[in-house]
């Protein structure tokens, strides 16, 4: 979960709560690492007082021996009338004495503890002994998951010349601290669990007071629109914060009716504006292949030619097609209604298609269609703007291409239809791809851009969709497909 999503009440309640986690983790943490390191003093010391107490009786011992102290009688000494033992029972500490070379003399068979010492002490530690400024070395270890604190320390004569090596292995035994520590976290989590309760309760109730001002600010802009009167915010013993947002607000809402005519007016200007741009693009895409039809008939008129009645009514045929298109043109602009509006007709694609190029007099325009009879519902006037405005742009495509090649195809896919027009033109641009199909976007001179706006519109009001591929410098094809 991503606190910086939540709203400002969740996020308020959310951090106090782990403010309140966080601080009793944290304490926990703390005392149970006091805890540990006060245990481990513990031992420490209590290790230090029984090692001082086991010297004070091997000081005994050595000064009331009959036996000449040195370390090559130091087995015979402790081992008379068994003084080892003696001490190790009394002291509840198992006892060992090396010689100096670190070679085992005598030890306790005190059974209390677990015998963990070589018979040999390993030179490292004989040397550290040495070196170190109190003339003793703790070990920590553990063995069998046991642990232990090993002391290592000198035993001398009365003149504190060293005679031999004491060495007592002290087990550690955290049990009863251990137990401790349990029962203490056991309470001190009941009370962290109460005041995590609190807290929970606290933090609701904050968090609802802080952001109940916040709450109503919030609906009140939510509230706001240019289409009606919108309320001012009254809220006594606010913050001066809180307040200096109020004021804010509602000197917004002062400026936002004053701008709201302004508006409103500039809106029905710009709607007007749009729609004499959109009616003179469609109104000039007839225009233009009736032009060309007249000049076309003008130039290849022939009173002799045996089928110049045929040619007189396929012209006749074109500009009455272009110009009941801008005669629903013109009536869609006077209801303020879609430009035409559309019509439902059973028609037969490849027939239309070809109507439709019947204006255009490039010998280079190529059609091919995958039957003679291909059937759909879709407007006729709608569907000859959508080929003429793709072939006049592929026209425009390859006007500065050598050997120009435009070709216009009706495909069957089953439900659907598809009819693409590709050409080998100039291709469009990576930076104008997703702008193609933008109202009023055009890299041509002339022209508004509405063009293809307008295609697609008319082809999504059928359910149908366009697309197009493009490379730079090689060609374009655009598809068309709607539903039969």
């Amino acid at each position: 979960m991503n606190l910086l999503n939540l709203s400002l009440r969740s996020r308020i309640f959310f951090s106090m709560l782990l403010l309140v986690l966080g601080t009793s983790i944290l304490i926990v943490g703390v005392t149970v690492f006091q805890y540990k390191k006060e245990a481990e003093q513990y031992h420490s010391e209590r290790l230090e007082r029984k090692e001082q107490a086991i010297m004070e009786n091997i000081r005994f011992v050595l000064g009331s021996t009959t036996y000449y102290v040195n370390t090559e009688n130091i087995d015979e000494i402790f081992k008379e009338r068994g003084k080892i033992y003696e001490m190790a029972q009394v002291h509840e500490m198992q006892i060992n004495i090396y010689d100096l070379e670190g070679r085992l003399l005598v030890k306790s068979n005190e059974s209390f503890f677990k015998d963990t010492t070589d018979v040999q002490l390993d030179k490292e530690l004989l040397e550290r002994l040495d070196n170190s400024s109190g003339k003793r070395v703790l070990q920590h270890t553990e063995v069998n998951g046991d642990k232990f604190q090993s002391s290592y320390s000198y035993i001398t004569d009365n003149k504190f010349k060293p005679l031999a090596i004491l060495y007592l292995p002290y087990l550690q035994d955290d049990s009863l601290l251990n137990r401790d520590l349990n029962n203490f976290l056991m309470r001190m989590g009941e009370v962290y669990l109460l005041m995590l309760v609190l807290a929970i309760i606290l933090s609701y109730f904050l968090s609802k007071y802080i952001t109940k001002t916040l709450k109503i600010i919030s609906d009140k802009i939510n509230q706001t629109r240019l289409d009606k009167r919108n309320q001012k915010i009254e809220i006594g013993n606010a913050s001066e914060e809180i307040y200096a947002l109020v004021s804010a607000y509602n000197s917004m809402i002062d400026e936002l009716e004053e701008s709201a005519v302004k508006l409103a007016t500039s809106e029905r200007e710009q709607a007007w504006r749009e729609m004499a741009k959109q009616v003179a693009h469609e109104i000039k895409n007839p225009l233009t292949p009736m032009r060309l039809s007249v000049q076309s008939f003008q130039k290849n008129f022939d009173p002799n030619d045996p089928n110049i009645e045929h040619k007189v009514d396929e012209y006749s045929q074109t500009l009455i097609n272009q110009i009941d298109t801008m005669s629903s043109i013109a009536s869609a602009f006077s209801n303020f209604a879609k430009m035409p509006a559309q019509q439902n007709e059973t028609l037969n694609v490849p027939k239309i298609v070809k109507l439709a190029l019947d204006i255009f007099n490039e010998s280079y325009i190529n059609f091919t269609t995958d039957g003679e009879e291909i059937l759909a519902k879709f407007d006729r006037t709608q569907l000859i703007r959508v080929i003429t405005n793709l072939v006049k742009n592929a026209i425009q495509a390859v006007q500065d291409t050598e050997n120009p090649q435009i070709l216009v195809s009706v495909q069957d896919e089953d439900t659907m239809v598809c009819i693409s027009v590709s050409d080998n033109g100039s291709g469009i641009a990576e930076e104008n791809k997703e702008k193609v199909f933008e109202p009023k976007f055009t890299t041509k001179s002339s022209g508004m851009g509405l063009g293809l706006a307008m295609v697609k519109k008319i082809v999504e009001n059928y359910q149908g969709t366009i697309s197009f591929s493009s490379k730079q410098n090689k060609g374009t094809i655009f598809k068309v497909r709607f539903p039969k």
